[in-house]
């Protein structure tokens, strides 16, 4: 029997409608690699289609609700997926071409057994979006969000943040880097510019992070703007002993050997450690490297100062991560809030007298942040060190009148590239 062919562009298709079907089945989004898509002009179409659908999901659910007066047909495949990453094409990436998102959605749908019956409907939906495209592009922005987070974000950050959560949510995230020596001419070559401290940003590019300037040697790594601050605001002598706790992939880990600590770096997760030794290696830093559950691991020394990256819920990083926002809930939430508590209870037990805690959470969610730091606050083994603004020289809008730190996707950084944040939360405490 004759192997049946793909026409132009529906391998291409199927792969992306597989991957866009394990986020909608709760997975984290995972670039296309070059093993999986050689060709680099494929694989960043693939990778845009992907994402795309998963910035637009809370839009393309109220189309869905439009034109299918059932939802989804049950037990139907490949359908869904096939037709989101349709629907962000013909409506949201038009230059690509309308015919092109028709055809190739019905084809296929008509490739996998379990929506093949469904091609018609697929053609169907797909011709009633191409004449309403206008009108659907203009669809409210607060779609973009869940109702258990969108109505939480305007009450907490204002109506005017939201809008700029949408926009920096459908625009992604440029690339940030964390400079180990400060070099003007390779911020030059990098094409950056600084955003903060040793932060610089790069918002366009034409190759991949590794054939970036500087890559080879050692002389930067990937770290956004946000995630870079908590390590500078542990403020001890060269040499203290240090914890880096939850530490791959080892961007806060490579600021700590940077200031000249001694570094343990401690993650519970092998893949990720290995990941973490790879790029220290590629940085020429040798700080210790831990795999183990912190939970029940026991120092042989206490330490100075413990920087605690606590697991939280992310949703300050949906500029990169998207899916984040839809994969999360309340009761998500409240299990992370109660681990945090697990984390810092073990990080006080390890500090010296007067060490520092600096405790961060990449999240926008009040009980992983200003909450769990009211509940530090009250205890009687620390004591608060509030972080003053001088310590956080063109974001001072970003240090609260408690002392603590607060970004979120809607501040604006400093410098000539502009742009956005992660949303991080960081807190500072002595223990008595």
């Amino acid at each position: 029997m004759q192997k049946q062919k793909h026409p132009p562009g529906l391998k291409l298709r199927l792969l992306a409608a597989e991957q866009l079907d394990k986020v909608l089945k709760g997975a984290n989004f995972a670039p296309f690699s070059v093993a999986e898509i050689a060709d680099g002009r494929d694989r960043a179409l693939a990778n845009r289609l992907v994402t795309t659908a998963i910035r637009r999901h809370g839009q393309l659910n109220l189309m869905i609700a439009r034109f299918l007066d059932r939802g989804i047909p049950k037990k139907s495949g490949a359908f869904e997926a096939i037709l989101r990453l349709s629907l962000a094409h013909l409506v949201f990436l038009p230059e690509l071409g309308d015919h092109s998102a028709i055809f190739l959605a019905v084809e296929a749908s008509k490739r996998d057994a379990k929506s093949q019956h469904l091609s018609k409907l697929m053609n169907a939906v797909l011709r009633r979006a191409q004449g309403e495209a206008h009108a659907l592009r203009q669809l409210p922005h607060q779609a973009l969000f869940p109702d258990t987070l969108g109505p939480l974000w305007r009450d907490l950050y204002g109506e005017d943040a939201l809008e700029d959560f949408a926009d920096a949510l459908i625009d992604g995230a440029p690339l940030d880097l964390t400079l180990k020596d400060s070099d003007p001419a390779l911020i030059e070559d990098l094409s950056a510019a600084p955003v903060l401290a040793d932060t610089v940003r790069i918002d366009e590019r034409d190759r991949p992070v590794e054939a970036l300037a500087g890559f080879d040697t050692g002389r930067w790594w990937v770290q956004d703007a946000a995630a870079a601050i908590p390590a500078r605001l542990l403020t001890l002598a060269q040499g203290a002993r240090v914890l880096d706790l939850c530490a791959a992939p080892g961007g806060k880990t490579a600021q700590l050997v940077n200031a000249g600590y001694a570094v343990t770096a401690i993650d519970n997760e092998p893949e990720r450690v290995a990941r973490m030794a790879q790029n220290l290696a590629r940085l020429a830093m040798t700080p210790e490297i831990v795999t183990a559950d912190a939970l029940g691991w026991e120092p042989a020394q206490k330490f100075d100062g413990i920087l605690l990256d606590a697991p939280c819920s992310a949703t300050g990083t949906f500029r990169r991560h998207p899916e984040v926002i839809w994969h999360r809930d309340g009761s998500d939430i409240a299990g992370r809030v109660a681990l945090q508590k697990r984390f810092i209870d073990r990080a006080i037990a390890w500090l010296n007298p007067g060490g520092l805690l600096v405790y961060c959470v990449c999240s926008l969610e009040p009980a992983e942040g200003e909450e769990q730091a009211r509940w530090l606050a009250a205890r009687d083994d620390v004591a608060p060190a509030p972080i003053s603004a001088d310590e956080l020289p063109g974001l001072p809008g970003a240090v609260t009148p408690e002392g603590y730190v607060r970004t979120h996707p809607g501040m604006l950084v400093p410098g000539d590239k502009g742009g956005t944040l992660d949303g991080f939360f960081v807190a500072r405490f002595r223990r008595r």
